[in-house]
């Protein structure tokens, strides 16, 4: 079974931008992958704060306005991962950044990304969002169990009534659950750090990068580049087209579409000193599951972050370093579910087996290697080779 094809345009019953609680909750449903990296990449490799926070404030607001659906806008994990692990520079993830999107800007101009959407077959996406979706849920399960500590501001409890919270609110149109989650966890900060309050200062600093050595290009490129190219490609563009088919289907991404987005976005920003960016299927799935259905969300979540880090810029990493983790896990474990959820139409023996084998492939050893064996199998079932499907008796 093949993703749906590309139609003709057809009117949407929902408008292209809409600003309100429920698209205002669900912006915030993402901010558990989004502030960790963040954090790690200003903390240990030295990125500017303010300009990576205004960068991806202005990445929202185009992608809200250009898509009209709220695709998220994420850091690029395994250029974030490697970054943080081994200390890369500033100006080696701004390389590797840039690189990235040279790469899936070519694709899409060359028709690459469009041939993958038509042939690749949807067990096959089916089992990269599912690994997607277990990841987030046990990251999140992860961050909130690793508070070690029961009762605090941010602790195992905080994190439960959270959940219990999110819950109670899960088909809400009134109180949007991530809107409550998130102020819940502002309120815990403020009492477990008040001292936050008289050291935050006014004014952004933002020095532009400097030049890249042949050696910062090389390790960016080899470090960072290589490993994200794969992720970007597999799970920023085809699946994340694949989900929004599923959550939009009269008004779907388009796989080239996106890809361009993310090739210009960062062939812009990185060279200002924003970090990597790129769309994800984890994050649509968050801000839908909490309530997002418009561009709106992401232009408002983008304009707020612009705000903050022209006013605050510098001096909000103490707020973000603070911030409940257990609140943060809570929201991942929601859209991970959300994410997982999608994959429930594969029930074919044959499908099943494909997302299934994709799935442990992609946890067990890395997105790449997952993607190439589901799909040679995926060709081997469809050539008869490999027989699954049981006969009756």
């Amino acid at each position: 079974m093949s993703i749906p094809a590309k139609g003709q345009p057809r009117p949407s019953p929902t408008p292209w931008l809409s600003f309100n609680r429920a698209e205002l909750g669900g912006a915030l449903g993402d901010l558990g992958t989004f502030i960790p990296l963040l954090v790690g990449m200003v903390t240990n490799c030295g990125l500017q704060l303010g300009p990576a926070l205004f960068c991806a404030g202005l990445i929202n607001v185009s992608t809200g306005l250009m898509i009209g659906i709220p695709l998220a806008v994420q850091p690029m994990k395994a250029i974030a991962t490697v970054a943080i692990g081994e200390g890369m520079n500033e100006t080696q993830i701004l390389v590797a950044g840039v690189a990235t999107s040279i790469t899936i800007l070519v694709l899409a101009l060359t028709g690459t990304v469009g041939w993958l959407h038509r042939k690749l077959p949807l067990s096959l996406i089916r089992g990269l969002q599912l690994a997607l979706g277990l990841k987030l849920l046990t990251t999140g399960m992860g961050m909130v169990s690793g508070t070690n500590v029961l009762f605090a501001w941010d602790s195992q409890i905080t994190g439960l009534l959270c959940g219990v919270i999110v819950l109670l609110l899960f088909h809400s149109q009134r109180i949007p659950a991530a809107l409550l989650v998130f102020g819940i966890g502002l309120v815990a900060l403020l009492a477990g750090a008040p001292e936050l309050l008289s050291h935050t200062q006014f004014g952004i600093s933002w020095k532009l990068p400097p030049l890249p050595t042949w050696n910062d290009v090389a390790h960016g490129i080899w470090h960072g580049a290589v490993p994200q190219i794969p992720l970007t490609t597999l799970n920023s563009v085809i699946a994340v087209s694949a989900l929004s088919y599923d959550l939009f289907p009269l008004r779907p991404a388009e796989p080239r579409k996106i890809a361009i987005s993310v090739g210009l976005m960062n062939l812009i920003c990185c060279p200002l000193g924003g970090m990597p960016m790129c769309h994800g299927a984890g994050g649509l799935a968050a801000q839908y599951r909490f309530g997002a259905r418009t561009g709106g969300s992401v232009v408002a979540l983008g304009a707020i972050m612009m705000v903050l880090a022209l006013l605050f810029g510098g001096s909000l990493l103490l707020w973000l370093q603070e911030y409940p983790r257990s609140v943060l896990g809570i929201l991942l474990v929601f859209s991970g579910l959300e994410l997982a959820m999608v994959t429930r139409d594969q029930t074919g023996r044959a499908n099943f087996f494909i997302m299934l084998l994709t799935t442990g492939l992609c946890l067990g050893i890395n997105t790449a290697v997952g993607f190439v064996i589901g799909w040679l199998v995926a060709l081997l079932i469809e050539r008869g080779f490999v027989r699954l499907e049981t006969k009756s008796n």
